[in-house]
């Protein structure tokens, strides 16, 4: 996909990365009247768009705001999302007839599927003119007095503004990199600390043995991580998996778990646990498995008992002190285990840090002190939640680039 324009073109604006943010970017610029060329270095376009929210793209999120994204710099982002909010992104897809629907907590999804996403986009680059260099390499870029000369595996281009728009580093398998992060320490930009988040957690495995059985069971939970009145913390359904936990609740988290730090799960979310045991004790010939196996699945409710109270189980629970029955309680709605790591980026969804946003103009997305080099969507250090909300920054900060380049 290589056309629009000669080798050696000159252009307005240059945007690296053919992703959410930079064909957004791209097409509000070239309807703008901006002469854009769009280059991106992979054969398929717009892979991770393809594989989001099992095929049918979770584009948005009804209710995003900046209180759900993640920043060493947490303002910065509101200017953008003011700017373009999910019902902008609702009009658009009006306009292009694609039928959506919304599944739970806000999350918005496509009827048909991510493609049609992807079609949009591009129709909406072609609508804008804008020129495409795909599959193409960027293998230097260089800044001159008239703006920026790239040089790529198909010629060099110039252009007065560049946008770095090459994503983070999660699912290397479909093409991620390191471009994005190289380009902005190469002009002297700060990097807050890359790492993986919307990630599952593993546990050591010595320590996690007895719970490897429990693969496979989810339950919904409460789960929060760190210290004091704002810690974070998510109601979200959570999967057991071989080498530790995973589901939405876990991926949420952590985005905001510090290594070394612990995890707080309430296994039974809004139930008074205590009073139930208490109240269940009462002439009850059951056995204290039994009677919790009516409260959390029964996998769980065996395998919790073995490892917190080996034998306390198959005890009947109308035998058993209050004292114990309250403990069981507190330990299940206050389960604390401490991952060892991460599945890594090979099984997060989005990257945590990136360029810092305090060397960025937030009206513009441009580089302070690099006049025309601009960083827009996940490349960025602004984070969001999982359920649409990484999708509409890369909206509301393609679009913010894209008016002002």
């Amino acid at each position: 996909m290589a056309h629009g324009g000669p080798r050696g073109a000159a252009f307005d604006v240059a945007v690296i990365g053919a992703g959410a943010a930079g064909m957004m970017c791209a097409a509000v610029a070239g309807q703008r009247g901006r002469r854009v060329v769009l280059i991106d270095h992979a054969s398929k376009l717009a892979e991770k768009i393809r594989i989001s929210g099992g095929g049918r793209c979770n584009f948005t999120n009804r209710d995003a705001g900046p209180a759900n994204f993640i920043s060493a710099n947490p303002n910065f982002c509101r200017s953008a999302l003011s700017r373009y909010t999910p019902r902008d992104f609702l009009a658009l897809l009006a306009r292009h007839r694609i039928a959506w629907h919304e599944k739970h907590r806000g999350q918005l999804f496509c009827d048909g599927s991510s493609d049609d996403i992807i079609r949009m986009l591009r129709a909406e680059c072609d609508a804008g003119g804008v020129a495409w260099r795909m599959p193409c390499a960027v293998e230097a870029i260089r800044r001159e007095a008239e703006g920026y000369t790239l040089d790529t595996s198909a010629g060099s281009v110039t252009a007065a503004h560049v946008v770095i728009a090459t994503g983070g580093l999660p699912i290397p398998q479909i093409g991620a990199t390191d471009f994005g992060l190289r380009m902005a320490r190469r002009f002297g930009l700060k990097i807050v600390e890359p790492r993986p988040a919307l990630v599952p957690l593993t546990f050591d495995a010595a320590a996690w043995k007895p719970f490897v059985p429990l693969a496979g069971v989810a339950l919904e939970v409460d789960i929060r991580t760190g210290s004091g009145k704002r810690a974070p913390s998510f109601r979200e359904d959570l999967l057991f998996t071989h080498r530790g936990l995973s589901g939405p609740a876990v991926l949420q988290i952590s985005s905001y778990w510090e290594p070394g730090n612990p995890i707080v799960i309430d296994l039974a979310p809004g139930v008074d646990l205590a009073a139930d045991l208490l109240a269940a004790k009462a002439g009850s010939k059951q056995q204290m498995v039994t009677v919790l196996a009516g409260m959390v699945p029964r996998r769980l409710a065996e395998l919790w008992l073995e490892a917190a109270h080996p034998g306390l189980g198959s005890q009947r629970i109308a035998d058993l002190p209050d004292r114990v029955l309250r403990q069981v309680a507190e330990g299940m709605k206050r389960w604390t285990v401490v991952p060892a790591g991460t599945e890594g980026y090979k099984k997060a969804e989005v990257m945590r840090g990136g360029v810092d946003t305090r060397e960025l103009d937030q009206q513009t997305m441009e580089a302070k002190a690099v006049p025309g080099l601009h960083f827009i969507g996940e490349v960025v250090d602004v984070t969001g939640w999982l359920g649409g909300y990484n999708f509409q920054w890369a909206w509301a900060s393609g679009v913010a680039c894209g008016q002002a380049v």
